[in-house]
């Protein structure tokens, strides 16, 4: 199948997509998120602090739903191990398999789409890198949070830290917490089920992930609700700034193209074949035009029977008769 898209969408690439060409892309999109958050490591002060700060606002507006949310799934390990197991796992399996299925099945949408996940990471690193925030696990326990990836942890491969293989938890940013990628990341997915999914199934699946994504990130003490609405929020920016950056990455091609052209372009060769370009070719003077400060110079004139005196000579005195 042909991977172009349609006119009029406002996303149509110049060539043909292939695999091996986007894989690198994707693979590097995906590393600068993970070395961003490893990178962006905030004054811990001022991450408890924010913390603190979207906790007493979501009280002040009553929606503070991560207490209970954690209180049941601390008390019913039946639905706190599947959370872990939901946290740790679908935000990395979920995402690329989502891609992989637009990218072959419904490849007209899927540079925009593509576009779309890399700008609304990228505007979440700006996030983690402006307000690095401390997740409601890692606050103090007189705020009433259990941390179920510790609490449940014999259960999975992730130690009590975050939700890193055990061992590694040096190796992630425990405060990139504002805003949700995971919701963001869930969310984004959603919508391509329900658009581009034939079967009700599939677009049940485009409901429900996302909404219990938001639910696990809760329950499991990794994210504030506030968290969730900025993930949310960033993948709603992306989806409006996804035609521009479209646009410009097409002017960009376009105009490296043109570069490459020109430099490529066949060189003008002097006559005869000597080798060197035609410095001014096309160009030519007016009879008479002299270049400045050139020096006139007369030639002798060629001697014949038709040669007149003045033509012998510069000033050169007439044979007598």
């Amino acid at each position: 199948m042909p991977h172009t898209e349609t006119p009029g969408t406002g996303a149509a690439p110049r060539t043909r997509l292939r695999w091996w060409t986007e894989l690198p892309l994707i693979v590097l999109v995906y590393a600068c998120y993970s070395v961003g958050r490893l990178l962006v490591r905030g004054d811990v002060t001022d991450a408890v602090g924010h913390g603190l700060a979207i906790l007493r606002v979501e009280k002040a507006l009553h929606l503070n739903a991560e207490h209970p949310l954690n209180r049941l799934f601390t008390r019913e390990a039946w639905l706190g191990v599947p959370a872990d197991f939901w946290y740790a796992s679908l935000h990395y399996l979920v995402t690329p398999l989502v891609l992989i299925w637009i990218f072959r099945s419904r490849a007209v949408h899927y540079r925009a789409a593509r576009t779309w996940l890399m700008t609304s990471t990228f505007i979440g690193l700006i996030g983690f890198t402006l307000l690095p925030t401390c997740p409601p696990r890692l606050l103090d326990a007189g705020h009433g949070f259990v941390d179920t990836m510790a609490y449940y942890s014999a259960y999975g491969w992730w130690g009590g830290e975050a939700s890193a293989p055990r061992g590694l938890g040096g190796m992630t940013n425990q405060y990139a917490a504002m805003p949700s990628l995971h919701v963001g990341w869930s969310l984004w997915c959603g919508v391509l089920l329900w658009r581009y999914g034939r079967t009700r199934t599939a677009k049940a699946a485009g409901v429900l992930y996302p909404l219990v994504t938001t639910i696990v990130v809760m329950g499991t003490a990794n994210h504030y609700f506030l968290d969730a609405v900025a993930g949310a929020a960033v993948m709603g920016t992306g989806l409006l700034l996804t035609p521009y950056v479209l646009r410009a990455a097409d002017r960009g091609r376009t105009a490296v193209a043109a570069w490459f052209a020109t430099r490529t372009a066949p060189v003008t060769r002097a006559p005869g074949g000597a080798g060197a370009p035609v410095v001014s070719g096309g160009c030519q003077t007016s009879p008479g035009e002299r270049f400045p400060r050139q020096r006139e110079e007369r030639s002798p004139a060629p001697a014949g029977p038709d040669a007149s005196p003045a033509d012998a000579g510069d000033g050169a005195p007439a044979p007598a008769r």
